[in-house]
């Protein structure tokens, strides 16, 4: 789960639902789970939603209280009964104003691997900020969510829908999609700088899946951060984002299992329920604390600049020293006040010059500096099913970064084994820049996505193109056969004479251990139903010794095809005599021969590249390994891909869809034209009835459409 977000311990960050006496109104903060927690499964997120008292007269003596009773234990227990229900009420309180508010959130998550986008489904919590709907949650939750279902604390499903998300802040907003208007009781964000080392917390949430729960604890730190020592492996990144530059985490020691999640700030939350984004000014500038010695000193150190920043055209160079940035004197001796400085630049206002004071060989030098917006990191990836690779726009951090001077050109992200530009010789592959097709420029991924339509409109099989890529820096040109492949009809094979049973051969062990060394042939395994084997009398366990008189001599692996290679020799019809050994007793048996069916490799297929799964048509030899009775109609799925919408709905290899929508499928043609027409309705919901042994379930496909 980490491609591009962090797995394992960096999962415990979460947001705390802080009670204001005397409950007025709730905090919204990141919160840092400590050293022992508990790392969750892989694909399942960690973080926790929690609400304190704050240290109001009550609140102080409370723990004033709580410290007499650990210096007088023995003469505590009035006092310690009476602490305890104090708290109980305010517990109780939180847990009321709360609950109605908070959601468990079930997220169809889009990764990209392979040349693919795989679908995962996660959980995690939020809460309803506000009365039409909007909650907050995490974005390493729902930032690439495809679709989402939240339940309520009443146990109500509602589909959702991703609103924007910052994961610069880890914060993602989402709004409830009921079917009519209403109202919903939502919290409201409260003053996070009024929390305390002590402060009781409690963490609110659905861990693992489940339904809410509570678990108390105590403030263990207001300022926690990511040391630098950690080194730069260890830092909490999001798509690329540093969340620690922001952001001080509030530590605790309240019990966080997988599934919890939260939120951060009041503006991150506005704005993107009002812009859909988070607009933050950017300067192109790497900075440090200062070094040690620098005692009595203020500032920030200019680790480095970027190449055409506002930074760089301003004249900043590396090695200076940032003292303000047309405001009051900047100070940052100690990590602990890196993100009030990153705050600080992320408010400049875009495109207004402001004068930034450096000093610069111990001279003082004031520089014009126009802040730009800040864009993304790495830009949103789409899997191109025609070429068989994932890609994105290049940004302008991750172009330079590339030591590309341009921001033009697909990046690529991934590439599927065995697909079109996988195959092409020299094959694409991840960090390749496709610049041109054709001799056409490409710009971005719609000018790929646009030129692949043009290209492949109308035509059946794939059409080969030249592209031209750049490689670190090289520049490459490749054959690319554009297009999805459709399955060609396999062709039968020539039908012949078939004895309707499964055998094994004799082998020398057996036939000693049988006490008949000279003993060969085959015996037989199974007689498969209504045959003409059963009619004549085979059975399971008979000794076929010879046919029409002539010996078999199968007594090893080698021979396993004597028998069936001599049947076929017989017109279809035919009868023949067949030398048995049956309860040590020789006999002979006719048994008329039938036109051998079908194989499972030559049943007619069919490919759904929308979910993602290859079913065909029933053979005779799968009716009879699952014991369905004869005429059983169908799709037998043969092929699930990972990561697809139908593994999500839990579509399995073997299973039989008999249904679609409560349209009965007889067989793949008939499941192709069902698909094709829920592709053109784009259904957002499709049911499969399907046989799956003796069982049959019904399962719900949840596709999202827009790609």
């Amino acid at each position: 789960m980490s491609k591009g977000r962090n797995a394992g311990a960096w999962r415990y960050f979460s947001f705390l639902f802080g009670l204001l006496e005397p409950i007025r109104r709730i905090i919204l903060v990141p919160v840092l789970k400590r050293a022992e927690a508990r790392v969750p499964a892989r694909g399942v997120p960690a973080a926790s939603t929690t609400g304190l008292p704050e240290r109001s007269d009550l609140s102080r003596r409370l723990f004033l209280t709580a410290a007499l009773i650990v210096s007088n234990f023995e003469n505590a227990s009035a006092k310690n009964d009476d602490v305890s229900s104090r708290l109980r009420s305010q517990v109780d309180a939180a847990i009321a104003r709360v609950r109605p508010a908070l959601v468990r959130i079930r997220v169809v998550s889009a990764e990209f691997a392979e040349g693919r986008e795989v679908k995962m489904q996660e959980v995690g919590s939020g809460a309803i900020i506000t009365k039409d709907g909007y909650l907050i949650t995490n974005h390493h939750v729902a930032g690439h969510a495809a679709r989402m279902f939240c339940t309520l604390w009443n146990r109500e499903e509602i589909e959702a829908e991703l609103v924007g998300t910052d994961p610069l802040t880890d914060i993602s907003i989402v709004k409830l999609k009921p079917d009519g208007p209403r109202e919903f009781t939502a919290v409201s964000f409260g003053d996070s700088s009024k929390m305390r080392v002590g402060d009781y917390v409690l963490a609110m949430g659905s861990p693992m899946a489940l339904s809410q729960s509570v678990t108390l604890g105590i403030i263990s730190n207001t300022e926690m951060i990511m040391p630098r020592f950690f080194g730069p492996l260890a830092r909490f990144r999001l798509d690329g984002e540093d969340v620690g530059t922001l952001v001080r985490w509030i530590g605790h020691d309240a019990a966080i299992y997988g599934g919890n999640s939260g939120g951060l700030a009041k503006s991150v939350a506005e704005q993107i329920m009002t812009r859909g984004k988070v607009q933050r000014s950017w300067l192109g500038i790497d900075v440090q604390p200062l070094f040690k010695h620098a005692k009595g000193e203020h500032g920030v150190l200019i680790g480095g600049v970027l190449e055409d920043s506002p930074a760089a055209k301003a004249g900043l160079k590396a090695g200076d020293v940032l003292l303000r940035l047309g405001g009051p004197a900047i100070d940052v001796h100690y990590d602990e006040q890196m993100p009030d400085f990153m705050r600080l630049v992320s408010g400049l206002p875009i495109g207004q010059e402001v004068a930034a004071v450096v000093k610069r060989s111990g001279k003082e030098i004031t520089l014009p500096l126009v802040p730009a917006e800040r864009g993304e990191i790495y830009p949103k990836q789409q899997e191109l099913k025609q070429w068989g690779l994932t890609a994105r726009n290049l940004s302008f951090v991750l172009a330079r970064e590339m030591k590309r001077s341009t921001l033009e050109g697909v990046l690529v992200t991934s590439v599927r084994p065995g697909g079109p530009a996988g195959e092409a010789k020299p094959s694409l592959d991840a960090k390749d820049v496709i610049v041109e097709v054709n001799g056409a420029p490409v710009k971005s991924v719609q000018d790929l996505i646009d030129f692949t339509r043009k290209l492949t409109d109308g035509k059946t099989d794939p059409v080969s193109a030249v592209v031209t890529f750049a490689r670190k820096a090289s520049l490459y040109l490749a054959v690319v056969k554009v297009g999805i492949q459709e399955l060609k009809d396999p062709g039968l094979e020539v039908t012949k004479a078939w004895l309707p049973v499964e055998t094994h051969v004799i082998s020398r062990e057996i036939a000693r251990q049988l006490g008949q060394p000279a003993l060969k042939g085959c015996y037989i395994t199974r007689v498969y139903p209504d045959s003409t084997a059963e009619k004549a009398g085979l059975k399971a366990g008979d000794f076929i010794i010879a046919l029409d008189d002539e010996k078999l001599t199968a007594s090893g692996p080698e021979h396993e095809d004597e028998l069936s290679t001599l049947i076929r020799q017989y017109d279809i019809g035919k009868s023949v005599e067949l030398k048995i050994l049956r309860d040590k007793a020789e006999r002979k048996v006719s048994v008329e021969l039938v036109r051998s069916p079908r194989l499972p490799r030559e049943m007619k297929k069919y490919r759904n590249d929308d979910f993602e799964f290859t079913a065909r048509d029933v053979s005779f030899f799968d009716a009879a390994e699952q014991q369905w009775s004869a005429g059983q109609r169908g799709a037998f799925v043969e092929d699930v891909k990972s990561g697809s919408w139908a593994e999500l709905a839990s579509l399995y290899v073997d299973d039989l869809i008999v249904e679609v929508d409560g349209q009965p499928v007889e067989n793949a043609d008939a499941l192709r034209r069902k698909m094709e027409q829920i592709a053109e309705s784009k259904k957002s919901v499709v049911v499969m009835k399907v046989m799956r042994g003796i069982h049959t379930l019904y399962l719900e496909l949840e596709p999202n459409w827009k790609n």
